[in-house]
């Protein structure tokens, strides 16, 4: 048996889904309507004040006082099919073989950007975005329960900026990012597998005549279910983000942004079920009791990635504008996570993610169909942070992905229009052969030893709305 405690934990401050949006890692990929409907390949545009997290050094550009606020919905399509999970024993994990829409049917992020132009050189601005989130809900009798039942990772970020332009070629950009994560998670306790390996070792004898001399049933060890951990935590961190803009021309400009990573504690609970194991409530206790599992308090200590992105933006002519967009994200920050269960003298569960630096490129552009209307387009392609399929862990099966969008703005007034995006996400066939290298019968470390091995197929679409006003 075991303390997956991490796994929802740590899971969640992974930050950095498998059903994420648009970005790689835990990163929910769209902060903005308007940037998604080219791909995100906009960072040197600054249309509207949703640039504020793109590049702050474009809030320069905005004139007067300006505010977007937009919605994206993410409508996932995930199927998992199994090629062999097995127990720490070295037996099957049996149950169901297959999951399908594993991923909530929709899950919608709001976004909500100010801007403000105090005189000609200086604007201020206010962001509130998701950066992180995910959410999965396997069966509970899924092959790869002992890995992870569920996961719920929610996030948002606060993020006032200002930026200050020098002249008409050159604006710097500066902001600070109050982060809040809180994260849930769930996975089953192999407490078949341990009675096994009790059975097979002869030590079952001395447990169940623990159970008889307390009043129990032994023969109810036969009948041993799973047990069930439920973690959750939560925290605020803090970081800071900059940017330069340089135009060459009034047609041509050039970007660069920086997010720094940011530290957090995940402080919360671990919770152990042994309620259902058997129908006998001693037997129940004899077995959390050896299981060393108590409820107790329990951390996670984690940085998130940073990003560097530069990016281009150039109007051929009245109708056309064209950009581009790469982003390097700093994923290797994220080695082994450790799950602390405080207070408890029991050893960290380590899960193992050793996550890879990533890129992100993506190619956009803008029609001007009339004084009215503008059509917008764009293609990327995104990197996983996995390293391998033994590093695929069920609460990130992320894999590389391609990305097509469409959107368009349309003026409703001089001074208010509407934006709208759709994207169609397309990720590879993502494999996994992921070993908890701890077991049940480990002193020194927590896990549950499984072997979780099949293959992750997945697809999604965002759907996005927002509406712009400059007063």
């Amino acid at each position: 048996m075991n303390k997956n405690t991490l796994s929802l934990i740590i899971a969640a401050a992974l930050a950095a889904a498998s059903l994420n949006a648009a970005a790689s890692g835990y990163r929910f990929g769209s902060q903005s309507v308007g940037a998604q409907g080219t791909a995100d390949a906009n960072g040197a545009e600054a249309a509207d004040a949703s640039t504020l997290f793109s590049n702050a050094a474009g809030l320069s550009r905005l004139q007067g006082t300006q505010a977007t606020g937009g919605l994206t919905v993410v409508v996932p399509h995930s199927t998992f099919a199994d090629s062999g999970s097995k127990r720490f024993t070295g037996t099957s994990t049996g149950g169901l073989q297959t999951q399908g829409d594993y991923a909530p049917n929709a899950v919608a992020a709001p976004s909500f950007y100010l801007s403000h132009q105090l005189n000609q050189q200086w604007t201020v601005g206010m962001g509130m975005f998701v950066p992180y989130g995910t959410k999965i809900d396997y069966d509970n009798n899924w092959s790869g329960r002992y890995a992870l039942t569920n996961i719920k990772l929610e996030s948002i970020t606060l993020n006032p900026s200002a930026s200050f332009k020098l002249n008409e070629q050159h604006a710097f950009g500066f902001g600070i990012s109050a982060e809040f994560m809180k994260a849930k998670l769930g996975q089953g306790v192999d407490v078949p597998g341990s009675v096994q390996a009790l059975v097979a070792s002869g030590a079952s004898g001395a447990m169940a005549q623990q159970i008889a001399a307390l009043g129990g049933n032994p023969a109810a060890l036969r009948t041993a279910q799973d047990g069930h951990a439920t973690m959750n935590g939560k925290d605020w961190g803090f970081g800071f983000n900059v940017g330069y803009l340089f135009s060459l021309d009034k047609d041509t400009r050039f970007g660069i942004a920086y997010r720094s990573s940011i530290s957090h504690k995940l402080k919360g609970g671990a919770t152990w079920d042994f309620s259902s194991v058997t129908a006998d409530p001693v037997v129940n206790k004899v077995l959390q009791a050896a299981s060393r599992k108590k409820n107790s308090p329990a951390l996670v200590e984690l940085r998130t990635p940073e990003t560097l992105s530069v990016n281009a933006f150039h109007q051929f002519n009245d109708k056309w504008a064209g950009m581009a967009d790469v982003t390097w994200t700093r994923h290797s920050r994220l080695k082994d996570l450790n799950i602390q269960f405080v207070d408890t003298g029991e050893g960290d569960e380590v899960i193992r993610q050793n996550w890879k630096n990533t890129w992100r490129v993506s190619l956009g552009a803008n029609y001007k169909f009339d004084d009215k209307l503008t059509l917008r387009g764009g293609i990327a392609h995104d990197q996983a942070p996995v390293r391998s399929d033994e590093l695929r862990h069920a609460a990130l099966p992320d894999s590389d992905r391609n990305q097509l969008s469409l959107g368009l703005n349309y003026k409703l007034t001089p001074k208010s229009s509407i934006d709208l995006a759709y994207s169609y996400l397309a990720f590879k066939d993502g494999n996994t052969n992921y070993r908890n290298n701890c077991s049940p019968l480990m002193h020194n470390c927590t896990g549950n030893g499984e072997l979780t091995k099949g293959t992750y197929q997945t697809h999604l679409q965002l759907l996005g709305v927002a509406y712009n006003h400059q007063f």
